[in-house]
């Protein structure tokens, strides 16, 4: 059994990792902002708030898997003309970029405390430099810079032993990816997953989709 801790696990793929983790038999803690959900493990945590992250209290001494999930898309829709305010830009990078490092570098000390600690963080294809269709700006920048930041801890944790792992969850049925989109829940949960399971110092700072495909940086 494992400690695992998932980060904005109260809807889409969070959640279904959430109950992913609970049905296999881990002992699994997820946040959430709002009201707390039923059943199972929960904390109260905003990634975006700063004294939240740091006064954060997960119980176990150890924290086997960190999956941060959390994530905002706040400028769908946006035009170029006009349009991605700044405050648009300071929340979406608080969230999915400097929410991410400050929840990492809290829980290192439970991380260390697991020996083979292993840290998942949940990006996007819109990461990709590579693939630049352009529009929704914020995201994209959002979501390479996280990217950037996990390639970059995997470097500085490796000497620890520390495994981080960067993923493309699919295009997923979800409030943020819409009704049309390609996979379901299930099927982006049940691939992470297994790519969670795989990860280790052998895979540490690879671009991966939930499927195991190496992504284009």
């Amino acid at each position: 059994m494992s400690n695992v801790l998932i980060t904005g696990a109260t809807r889409g793929i969070g959640r279904a990792l959430f109950d992913g983790y609970g049905a296999r038999g881990d002992a699994v803690t997820g946040t959430y902002r709002g009201a707390q959900p039923e059943g199972g493990s929960w904390m109260q945590l905003d990634v975006a708030d700063a004294g939240a992250v740091s006064a954060m209290d997960y119980a176990p001494d150890a924290l086997d898997l960190l999956i941060c999930n959390a994530g905002v898309y706040l400028d769908k829709g946006e035009a170029l003309d006009g349009g991605y305010a700044a405050d648009l830009w300071s929340d979406s990078f608080a969230t999915n970029v400097t929410g991410v490092f400050l929840t990492i570098q809290t829980l290192l000390p439970k991380l260390r405390a697991a020996k083979a600690g292993k840290i998942a963080i949940i990006s996007s294809q819109m990461a990709s430099s590579e693939l630049a269709p352009g529009g929704s700006y914020i995201y994209r920048a959002s979501k390479a810079a996280v990217l950037n930041l996990g390639r970059n801890l995997a470097s500085d944790l490796a000497s620890e032993g520390i495994a981080v792992g960067i993923y493309h969850p699919g295009w997923v049925q979800t409030d943020m990816g819409g009704d049309a989109a390609a996979i379901t829940v299930e099927q982006s949960r049940d691939g992470l997953m297994a790519r969670f399971d795989a990860l280790g110092m052998g895979s540490t700072g690879e671009f991966l989709t939930y499927d195991g495909t190496a992504h284009p940086y």
